[in-house]
């Protein structure tokens, strides 16, 4: 059974620097609270008070929270409205898939003043036959029931035939209350029955067969047996068992499947403690890295090769704080961890692990690693060549080039000049039509000339 602690209500108070005596809302939802208790005495300042989603089976302790504006009590075991008639300021009520049968209780909410509006969708009160003229009248300053306004024309018709009404909705409440009855003795007989069932499961010779002597190896044998039935093969077989079997929607069915769902969830918390976490394989027998992504991360592992490096981003998660992160880049792989989940990859290429960098992004939160290979690339430098200076070029080159024609040397039909002179001489007597140069004799120095040496020589 859960409970109301103060520890509950402080950790549910952050928004009020966990102070409980000035609390003005709170919510305790869905905890499998059975009671309620304590608030009345600890938040009597209280407003808004959110419990839906729980297994309370009666509305009590509320009483002294003269404040209390909104109730909600949804998907809870509340058979009947009482206890309210103290929150003086209470304006709204929502008792959505209730099991509320006794509609007349209703005639407690009547002198609250300040009430507006009230939710019983789900509950067996509603399918009585005049369920709203009945509420609507009961309830002089209702203005909302099940979501739907109430009018001022409605209420009149609805007040027209209330004592035959109300007649009716008695007999049909008392219908439903022995109804209940019966319910809760076939709910009583099928729990002896199970218990009773799991009684003799647990008793040596429950297998078929009659046994005259129980002997010790006997009794292994039987506790043998008894661990193989709870196996988790049979669990599971009695667990989908339980989900398939049809019963009517009572508060003791919902009790029934809270407490299911909790011994599975209890049995998965001890299967998962028991099995022993497998060690974490990051290499191969031979030492070769293998890829790993515990995290299960999406990642892009993209090859830069202009740049001559690869670049790995990965998407981590937006608002994990970086100190969560750590990087290991080696020369065959990088292995990044994050809040203990790991990811390592295996790279095809050695790589400069030394000038390796991680850089993340404010803004999404991506990690990118740039990883630059250990074998440099050579490649050729690009000229940047403009196209009209190119074609320029080659129509100079085209002009320079001439084409040389092969001609035989027998086929020489001028005469040899070369050679005429078969002797020769010391003095060589220059071609017909050539001017001879003469040497130029330079003038003596007049008398009165003077050799400055400071003075540069003529050219």
């Amino acid at each position: 059974m859960v409970r109301i602690t103060e520890n509950l209500v402080r950790k549910k108070a952050e928004h009020n620097d966990l102070e409980i005596s000035t609390l003005e809302e709170v919510s305790l939802h869905q905890q499998d609270i059975e009671k309620i208790e304590h608030l009345d005495k600890w938040c009597r300042e209280l407003k808004i008070l959110y419990l839906q989603s729980n297994l309370i089976p009666k509305i009590e302790n509320v009483g002294r929270l003269k404040k209390l504006e909104y109730l909600n009590l949804a998907l809870n075991n509340v058979e009947k409205i009482e206890n309210l008639s103290g929150c003086e300021s209470l304006q709204k009520l929502d008792l959505t898939v209730n099991f509320v049968g006794e509609l007349t209780s209703i005639e407690n909410l009547k002198d609250l003043v300040h009430f507006r509006e009230l939710y019983l969708t789900g509950n067996p009160c509603t399918e009585y036959e005049g369920y709203r003229e009945y509420v609507i009248t009961t309830l002089p300053h209702l203005q909302m029931l099940d979501g739907q306004a109430v009018d001022k024309s409605e209420r009149i018709l609805a007040k027209q035939d209330y004592a035959e009404l109300r007649s009716k909705i008695i007999r049909q409440q008392e219908a439903h209350r022995k109804k209940r009855e019966k319910q809760k003795q076939e709910a009583k007989l099928k729990e002896e029955k199970k218990e009773q069932k799991e009684k003799n499961e647990k008793k040596p010779g429950f297998d078929g067969r009659w046994y005259t002597d129980i002997n010790e190896s006997d009794k292994k044998k039987t506790e043998d047996r008894e661990l193989e039935d709870d196996s988790l093969e049979k669990q599971h077989q009695k667990d989908q068992e339980f989900w398939e079997e049809k019963t009517e929607f009572t508060p003791e069915s919902r009790i029934e499947v809270h407490k299911q769902m909790e011994k599975q969830k209890a049995r998965e918390n001890t299967e998962k403690k028991e099995e022993e976490k497998a060690p974490r394989r990051l290499f191969a027998d031979d030492g070769r890295p293998l890829n790993v992504n515990e995290a299960k991360v999406d990642f892009t592992l993209t090859e830069d090769e202009e740049n001559n490096q690869f670049l790995l981003d990965i998407a981590v998660f937006k608002h994990m704080d970086t100190s969560l992160v750590d990087v290991d880049v080696q020369t065959n792989y990088v292995k990044v961890i994050m809040k203990g989940k790991i990811l390592q990859l295996c790279m095809t290429e050695d790589i400069n692990a030394d000038s390796s960098s991680a850089k993340r992004s404010q803004v999404t939160g991506h990690l990118l690693i740039t990883m630059p290979k250990a074998k440099p690339l050579i490649k050729p430098k690009h000229v940047i060549v403009n196209k009209e200076e190119n074609k320029e070029n080659n129509v100079q080159e085209k002009r320079k080039t001439h084409e040389k024609l092969e001609v035989d040397k027998k086929a020489h039909k001028t005469v040899d000049i070369a050679n005429i002179v078969t002797q020769k001489s010391d003095k060589i007597v220059p071609p017909l039509g050539s001017k001879v140069k003469q040497a130029v004799k330079e003038r003596p120095n007049s008398d009165d000339f003077v050799d400055d040496l400071d003075v540069p020589p003529l050219e």
